[in-house]
C-alpha cells in the first residue's frame, strides 16, 4: 500500500464544493476571482482528464456532473488496461491526466502498491457500496466503481441444432465431446485472458490448473490475442464467420446480443454464460498524485459512485454497479445477473504469482 498519502474524507470535500464550483463560474460568467479562491485550481473553467482503457463509453450522465459543478470532464483513452496502468505508473507524478478510470482487481496491489501513483480519497459514499469491493482497499487509494464477471458464453444454437448439451463446468472443456470447440484469450495479452487463467487458479489450485490446461490443448482450444478476435472472429455467434460456439467473454454479454441485433429484435439472447466458469473482477478509478485539480477530482470519485452514474453502466459498457440497491437493466435482470458465487483469488496473491503463472500457462498451451 501507498503509506505516503492519506485519506481525505469526503464530508470535507463536500464543505469546500462551493469554491471548486465557484472557480469554474467565475470564468463561465467572466467575472473577477475576487469572490472566491481555490489552492489547487486557477479562475480558469476546471477541465479534468480521466485517463481510461479503450473500450470505454462515457455514459452521458457525465454532462449532468459538468451541469452541476461547471467542471468539465474529458476522457483520454491509453490502451488496454494494462498499458493503461503500465502508462500510470512510468508517469507517476506527472500523470497525463487527474484521473485514472478502469484498474481491475487483477493488477490492483501493483498499482497500490507504488508509492506516488495515487492521492488517497476516502469518499464519505463508501457505506452504499459492496462491501466485498471496498474491503479490497483499506487504504483508500482508489475507488471501486464497478464489478464484472468473466466467463464462457456459448452458442445456444449451435448446441440446440446439434442436441449437445452445452458445459456447465470447467472439467467439462476437456471431455471429447467439446473438442475443437473453444476459444480462449492469452492471458499475456488480453485482460478476460487473464481473468479466465485465474479462474482455472482459483478452481484448480495453484498445483492443478496447468495439467488441466494440457489437457485443453489435447482437446483442441484454440488460443487468440484479443477478446475482439475471439469474439467477432472465433466466436460462432459473433456475428462473423467463426466455427466455435464456447468463446471466453463476460456474463453481462448475452444481452448485447438482442441489444445490437437487427429488427426485430430476438427476445431471448443468442447466448448463454457458464455460471460456474465466472471469475469475479472489480474495476477502480483513483486520483492520480501530481493533479492540479485534486479537489474537483475528489467531487468526481464521488460522482462516479453514485446512484446516476451507477445506473447507466450496465448498458454503456456491460458492467455491474458496484454500488448496493441500484437497479438493472430489465434485459440483465431476466437473462444476465451478477454471478452468485464467482470463483475470486485476493490482489495480493494475483500479484506475487501473476507472472509465474502466465509462464506456465504459456509452456503449457503454446510451447
Amino acid at each position: 500500500m501507498n503509506t505516503h498519502a492519506h485519506p481525505t474524507r469526503g464530508g470535507a470535500v463536500r464543505r469546500r464544493f462551493h469554491r471548486v464550483v465557484c472557480t469554474a463560474a467565475l470564468a463561465a460568467l467572466a467575472t473577477t476571482a475576487a469572490a472566491c479562491s481555490d489552492s489547487n485550481d486557477s479562475a480558469e473553467q476546471i477541465t479534468l482528464t480521466v485517463l481510461a482503457y479503450d473500450s470505454f463509453v462515457e455514459p452521458a450522465s457525465l454532462a449532468t456532473f459538468t451541469a452541476q459543478t461547471g467542471i468539465r470532464v474529458v476522457v483520454a483513452k491509453a490502451g488496454d488496461t494494462g498499458t493503461l496502468v503500465n502508462k500510470a505508473i512510468l508517469t507517476k507524478g506527472r500523470p497525463e491526466g487527474d484521473v485514472l478510470w478502469g484498474l481491475d482487481s487483477n493488477l490492483l496491489s501493483r498499482a497500490v502498491n507504488t508509492d506516488g501513483l495515487f492521492v488517497a480519497y476516502e469518499s464519505e459514499v463508501l457505506d452504499a457500496l459492496d462491501p466485498a469491493a471496498t474491503a479490497l482497499v483499506p487504504g483508500h487509494e482508489v475507488t471501486p466503481v464497478d464489478i464484472g464477471d468473466v466467463c464462457l458464453n456459448y452458442d445456444r444454437a449451435w448446441f440446440e441444432q446439434r442436441a449437445v448439451a452445452p458445459p456447465t463446468s470447467l472439467e467439462d472443456l476437456a471431455k471429447p465431446a467439446y473438442a475443437d470447440l473453444l476459444v480462449v484469450q492469452n492471458p499475456a495479452t488480453s485482460a478476460p485472458g487473464l481473468a479466465f487463467l485465474l479462474a482455472s487458479v482459483a478452481h484448480f489450485g495453484d498445483t492443478g490448473f496447468a495439467e488441466w490446461w494440457q489437457q485443453l490443448r489435447a482437446n483442441g482450444v484454440r488460443v487468440v490475442e484479443s477478446w475482439d478476435t475471439a469474439y467477432y472472429d472465433e466466436f460462432s455467434a459473433g456475428g462473423g464467420s467463426g466455427t466455435r460456439p464456447i468463446v471466453v467473454s463476460y456474463a453481462s454479454s448475452p444481452p448485447a446480443t438482442i441489444i445490437y441485433a437487427s429488427d426485430p429484435k430476438p427476445t431471448e439472447p443468442l447466448t448463454a454464460s457458464v455460471e460456474a466458469s465466472c471469475f469475479r473482477t472489480v474495476e477502480f478509478a483513483g486520483i492520480l498524485e501530481g493533479t492540479r485539480h485534486t479537489e474537483a477530482a475528489q467531487l468526481l470519485i464521488d460522482f462516479l459512485v453514485s446512484e446516476t452514474f451507477q445506473a447507466e453502466l450496465p448498458l454503456s459498457n456491460f458492467v455491474y454497479p458496484v454500488r448496493v440497491g441500484v437497479a438493472l437493466p430489465e434485459l440483465f435482470e431476466r437473462f444476465a445477473r451478477p454471478t452468485a458465487t464467482p470463483l475470486s483469488l485476493p490482489p495480493d496473491e494475483i500479484e506475487a504469482n501473476r507472472e509465474r503463472w502466465i509462464t506456465a500457462w504459456t509452456d503449457t498451451v503454446l510451447d
